[in-house]
């Protein structure tokens, strides 16, 4: 998608800071491009010059410069490190009217911590959560078609002004995403089920089938794609599942009911259970990929 699409959709934003050299931060970034003054900050010399190296040329170490006159400030900082972030942005002179939001995947912290800071300064803050990625993390796996047909989420638990509401939402559809609006509450139940669960479930088949990793030549595309989400960073999903655990117990003990209900078939020689188990699983599956076309 070039230029001419992303402002006939109507960017509002002149300068575009994100805070964050990962893979959505950087993502955002090399597609913003050219298309408008966008800087990238990261902590890490070695980011700014990967991002540098990417053509990134106003990647910076500086958040001070990284935020002069930026209008829309985007946090690309896992969730637990935006309030410390957020309070280094207003000591560097983040500017009292920038629009502000994020692209994490848990919104009821963010809310919580970071909106009051921001509406203190006089900072609106909506919260966005492009459902984008992949395995693998960092500025080196960046990419400029990320974002293209992805949903993104949008939440406005502080009832931000329309206008700003919609700017953002054309922000996001401007580079692909398709777009909804609910609570932040009504999003992290959402993504406990179609995005935290089918994490959990895909490490717990990785570590059985697994076992003995050797085993995986054997495999067919079921092993591959059951497991595939399994290689996601430990660490950022560790602090993902624990910012939204309480709706990801919630998941996972129902999966946890599911299972029990299929081994207790399996024990008893129940074929008729096991086939109705098996088939309530696949209509759903197939409701969902109807769905899923007809977006």
């Amino acid at each position: 998608m070039g230029p001419a699409r992303f402002f006939s959709e109507g960017m509002e934003f002149e300068r575009v800071a994100i805070l964050g050299g990962g893979l959505l931060g950087g993502s955002l970034a090399l597609r913003l491009e050219g298309v408008t003054e966008v800087r990238l900050w990261a902590r890490r010399g070695e980011t700014v010059a990967e991002a540098k190296a990417m053509g990134l040329s106003r990647a910076t170490e500086d958040l001070r410069a990284a935020l002069d006159g930026a209008d829309l400030v985007i946090l690309g900082v896992p969730v637990g490190a935006m309030p410390p972030l957020v309070e280094a942005a207003l000591k560097a002179g983040l500017s009292p009217g920038a629009l502000v939001t994020d692209v994490g995947s848990v919104k009821g912290m963010v809310h919580r911590e970071v909106a009051p800071r921001l509406s203190r300064r006089g900072c609106r803050f909506i919260g966005s959560h492009p459902m984008a990625g992949g395995e693998q993390q960092g500025m080196k796996a960046a990419q400029r078609g990320l974002f293209e047909n992805a949903m993104c989420l949008l939440t406005n638990d502080e009832g931000v002004d329309e206008g700003s509401c919609e700017a953002i939402e054309a922000f996001w559809r401007g580079i692909g995403c398709r777009t909804a609006w609910m609570d932040a509450m009504s999003h992290d139940a959402l993504v406990a089920r179609i995005s935290h669960l089918p994490h959990v479930m895909a490490a717990a088949a990785a570590r059985v089938a697994l076992a003995n990793p050797t085993d995986a030549r054997f495999g067919g595309g079921g092993l591959r794609d059951t497991t595939r989400v399994a290689g996601g960073d430990p660490s950022m999903w560790t602090e993902i599942l624990h910012e939204n655990r309480d709706e990801v117990v919630k998941r996972v003990r129902e999966a946890r009911d599911f299972l029990g209900e299929m081994l207790a078939s399996l024990e008893a020689d129940d074929h008729e259970t096991t086939r109705r188990w098996l088939l309530e699983a696949s209509r759903l599956h197939e409701l969902g990929k109807a769905a899923r076309n007809h977006e």
